[in-house]
């Protein structure tokens, strides 16, 4: 086995696979890994997403996400079109439901157009009805541009493309640290012993901040993991759904509240929610690690988070708990739906940056090293912006030292 490269990923997800199939385009002559602990790609939350092709239209003007979300949704929907992945632009529909969140809808229409997002119409309950028969508005938006997606098998064609470029993938190899090992090169630990490289891009989602740590860095965030569960549609009544329809927003608080949406596979998901997970891997209810959950809890800005958001946050742990609140919260939305038509669906855990002043950070987290690019907070909509994502790392790592000399090891 070769112990020498250029340029070594840690994690297989849709983000990590899309950075080392972009560094192999633009350095071709260059020899890149990627490292994955488990023994798939895209184990995480790559395969445990609701598959939607975001728009761009949530996320603060001039933001990471907005940008990247962005440019990112036009160069993912090309790929899939040039690697026949299936894909559907469909559109989704936002409905609010009672007239206080009428100034929060209209917000969203004023951020998407900020934003550049093409179409958006604000729609009177009537023609919600055009689109979704039977979703309950006072006022709705139509998003045309959203659409949807399976983004393991995105994952899957990025890590095609990177290996047909000779890029080299190995699964059930944990990078643990990386340090300095003299002449520009790090010595890169994994759990198959020690390799070479002149960069680390530190790709590891859930893990993020604690490989970071393991190399030195103090990032100024942790990784807080947001278990999202979801229930299915019954086929007999799938017809209640379309495509997409979602609530309006918090706007205080980093999710999108349930929602209903038609998979590529034709299935109506329903969810997901966010109730804080006791595990960094805890996509259910009884996985517990108490030595990840007492690190959540001694962080300085989780009571800090607590105190912000108590309110929603016990709501949303009840919810998990109960499937007639569960059913509550998606009647606000399709009133003919009732507990008997959900069926269980999965979960996945959502990787959340959380700050030291308890603040959910909303934005992509990118920090740069003299020999190292973590990736440290890239919740949704990162699979809809992986290629721009891997774009601005490939930008940075164009601008260090060891990439720049282009020699390889």
């Amino acid at each position: 086995m070769n112990r020498s490269f250029d340029i070594v990923i840690a994690g297989a997800g849709i983000v990590g696979l899309a950075a080392g199939m972009k560094l192999l385009e633009e350095f071709p002559g260059l020899k890149v890994a990627i490292f994955e602990k488990e023994n798939m790609i895209a184990a995480h939350q790559t395969g445990h997403n609701s598959g939607v092709i975001h728009s761009g239209l949530y996320y603060r003007p001039g933001s990471d996400k907005a940008r990247l979300c962005g440019s990112g949704r036009d160069e993912l929907v090309r790929f899939c079109r040039s690697h026949d992945v299936k894909h559907e632009i469909c559109g989704k529909v936002i409905v609010a439901t009672r007239d206080e969140q009428l100034p929060a809808l209209a917000g969203l229409f004023r951020r998407g157009s900020e934003n550049g997002v093409a179409g958006l119409r604000m729609l009177t309950p009537s023609e919600v009805k055009e689109f979704e028969p039977y979703a309950r508005s006072v006022r709705g938006l139509l998003v045309p541009g959203a659409g949807i997606v399976n983004f393991a098998q995105v994952a899957k064609a990025y890590a095609k493309v990177f290996l047909d470029a000779g890029g080299k993938l190995f699964l059930g190899v944990k990078v643990e640290k990386a340090k300095d090992f003299g002449s520009k090169t790090l010595r890169v630990e994994t759990g198959r012993g020690e390799f070479q490289s002149r960069l680390l891009i530190n790709c590891a989602g859930l893990y993020s901040d604690r490989l970071a740590r393991s190399c030195g860095l103090s990032p100024a965030c942790r990784i807080v993991p947001f278990r999202g569960e979801y229930y299915r549609i019954k086929p007999t009544r799938a017809y209640l759904v379309r495509n997409l329809i979602y609530p309006v927003p918090d706007p205080g608080f980093p999710f999108l509240g349930v929602h209903f949406t038609r998979t590529i596979a034709g299935k109506i998901e329903a969810g997901p929610n966010a109730g804080l997970a006791f595990a960094r891997e805890g996509y259910s209810r009884t996985r517990i690690s108490p030595m990840e959950l007492l690190e959540i809890l001694s962080y300085d800005g989780f009571p800090r988070m607590l105190l912000k958001h108590w309110r929603t946050g016990i709501g949303e742990m009840i919810r998990s708990f109960s499937k007639s609140l569960f059913t509550r919260a998606l009647k606000e939305l399709v009133p003919a739906v009732s507990r008997d038509d959900l069926e269980p669906a999965g979960a996945g855990v959502r990787a959340q940056a959380l700050g030291r002043e308890g603040e959910l950070l909303d934005d992509f987290v990118i920090q740069q090293t003299d020999n190292a690019i973590h990736v440290l907070n890239t919740p949704s909509p990162a699979a809809t912006s992986s290629l721009a994502i891997a774009g601005r790392i490939a930008a940075m790592a164009r601008r260090m030292p060891a990439i720049q000399t282009g020699v390889s090891l």
